[in-house]
C-alpha cells in the first residue's frame, strides 16, 4: 500500500502569511529560508520516487495520488533550479560592480 496520501497543498492565504513572516523579519535569515525551501524540494523528490516504485511494483492502489507527487515533484525543482539560477546570476552581476 502506498503512503502519498501526505501530501499537503499550499493556498494563497498560506503564501501571504508566508511572506509577510519575511517581511517582517521573522527572526530567521536568508540561508535558513533557503535550507528550508532545500528540504522541501529533497522531501518532494523522495515523495516522487517513492511513488514511482511503488508504480514500477504495482503496489499503487491511487494513480492520481501518484502522479500529484510526481508533479509536484517536477515542478518544485525546476522552481529551485530557477531560484539558483537567479542567485547565481545575481552573485555574478554584485561581482561585476565596481566600487
Amino acid at each position: 500500500m502506498s503512503n502519498v496520501n501526505g501530501l499537503s497543498s499550499i493556498g494563497t492565504a498560506d503564501l501571504l502569511k508566508q511572506k509577510s513572516k519575511v517581511e517582517n523579519g521573522g527572526g530567521e535569515a536568508f540561508a535558513e529560508h533557503l535550507k528550508s525551501a532545500l528540504n522541501e524540494v529533497n522531501e518532494a523528490q523522495e515523495t516522487s520516487e517513492k511513488a514511482i516504485a511503488d508504480m514500477a511494483t504495482g503496489q499503487v492502489k491511487d494513480l492520481h495520488q501518484a502522479a500529484l507527487a510526481i508533479g509536484k515533484a517536477e515542478t518544485s525543482m525546476k522552481l529551485m533550479l530557477e531560484i539558483r539560477n537567479k542567485a547565481l546570476s545575481a552573485y555574478k552581476e554584485i561581482g561585476r560592480t565596481q566600487l
